[in-house]
């Protein structure tokens, strides 16, 4: 068992591995025995195409992301004798902000949202595997943050959501519902845009739709 294995396998199924660590005798009870987590999540370009071709996308039935991911990374867990964890479904939630971090992959960024290496303000996980034994994972890149210009991501918000210490999710849902939050409706959080990362990372604007209307649909 290798991590390029591993890799080649997840990328055809259009995802990557977007962040890993060694629990070694981590308390959470989840990681009991795990010598290797590795995070998964869409791999760009290429991810949104071949979602929406899938029957998940496609029969008209809630959650179908949640349903694919389920299918795809359960049937990688039983090929590599690895156990699937998901970021969905429950509650109890799996910590996956925390298992991102500790990656050393992801980062709080300027306005506290994760920031990845490859992903910027875009990334998202559809899922991890858990392998019993140590797989040698790659050496993480540094926090792009350090290194940006600017910070764009701070001063993209139209209505300032992330201004101060705590994401002000009601003054940007309502912004959401009106017609000039059309634009972050279709296209995808402006914050999230602004990231130099995120502009790489390849992400269609219709993947960005769909979860912008998924975070509206759920809204409270």
């Amino acid at each position: 068992m290798n991590y390029d294995l591993i890799l080649r396998a997840s990328a055809a199924q259009n995802l990557d591995i977007l962040g890993g660590f060694h629990p070694n005798g981590d308390r959470d009870p989840a990681l009991t025995g795990v010598g290797t987590l590795l995070l998964l999540g869409p791999r760009e370009p290429g991810f949104w195409d071949a979602f929406s071709e899938t029957p998940e996308y496609r029969d008209g039935t809630p959650n179908p992301m949640d349903r694919w991911s389920s299918r795809v990374i359960t049937g990688l867990a039983t090929a590599f004798n690895a156990h699937p964890f998901f970021p969905f479904g429950g509650p109890p939630y799996q910590p996956f902000f925390q298992w991102a971090v500790r990656s050393g992959r992801c980062h709080p960024s300027p306005i506290s949202l994760l920031v990845h290496d490859t992903a910027g303000l875009f990334v998202s996980f559809r899922g991890a595997l858990a392998f019993p034994q140590q797989i040698e994972i790659p050496q993480p890149p540094e926090n792009p943050c350090n290194s940006c210009v600017g910070k764009p991501c701070t001063t993209a918000c139209p209505v300032d959501a992330f201004a101060s210490d705590q994401y002000r999710i009601d003054a940007c849902r309502t912004f959401l519902a009106q017609r000039d939050g059309a634009d972050c409706m279709s296209q995808g959080c402006a914050a999230r845009r602004a990231c130099p990362v995120s502009a790489r990372y390849g992400r269609l604007p219709a993947q960005s739709a769909f979860h912008m209307r998924a975070f509206q649909s759920n809204g409270p």
